[in-house]
């Protein structure tokens, strides 16, 4: 009578052929389980400080666009939802280098309270920008979310009103955020190699 071979004990994993397991794989830093609690933490306390408002959420693509679904959701404020697309040009002028920054489609923001949404705060640089671009228009109140916020990286001050992990170094994907295109849509937050 042959002998069945031995299954692989419950939480191993199969062996890559040629070397070490999964050297240029993201490494999870952040399970999705962290995610869905921390995000109905801010929700609470949005919900907190705009009880009997209408909040205007602005996210900003590309980053954004599955912590600003998820976080709508959990909103029990009344939302009216908007994205917009940062698009940045450097360029020279007279020897000088010059960043424009500009946003599309135009959001109007008189009056209202807005919450800018981000998913990954790094320098700041384009946050401040339209942080003071909507400020310019007069709302009612401009505040700012963003779910990781890199403090290693900042370089302007830009307010951050709440703000979901803060993290250092590494290059981060999941949950919405991508290196050329790939890893959007792991449920949670890794880093690379």
């Amino acid at each position: 009578m042959k002998k069945r071979p031995k299954p692989p004990a419950r939480n191993s994993r199969p062996k890559r052929a040629g070397g070490a397991q999964g050297d240029n794989r993201p490494r999870r830093v952040i399970s999705a389980k962290k995610l869905a609690q921390r995000l109905q933490e801010l929700a609470s306390q949005i919900n907190r400080d705009y009880r009997g408002r209408t909040l205007h959420v602005v996210g900003v693509l590309e980053n954004s666009f599955v912590f600003t679904a998820d976080l709508i959701r959990a909103l029990k404020v009344p939302v009216y939802c908007y994205f917009v697309r940062a698009d940045i040009r450097d360029t020279a002028q007279g020897g000088v280098a010059t960043r424009e920054i500009s946003y599309t489609p135009r959001v109007e923001a008189a009056g209202k309270d807005i919450l800018l949404v981000e998913g990954i705060l790094q320098s700041g640089m384009t946050m401040d920008h339209l942080y003071r671009y909507l400020l310019g228009q007069n709302p009612a109140s401009v505040r700012t979310v963003s779910l990781i916020e890199k403090t290693d990286e900042r370089k302007v001050d830009v307010p951050t009103d709440y703000v979901g992990f803060r993290a250092m170094g590494k290059f981060l994907v999941g949950y919405g955020l991508g290196y050329q295109g790939r890893y959007k849509n792991l449920p949670y937050i890794a880093r690379l190699p």
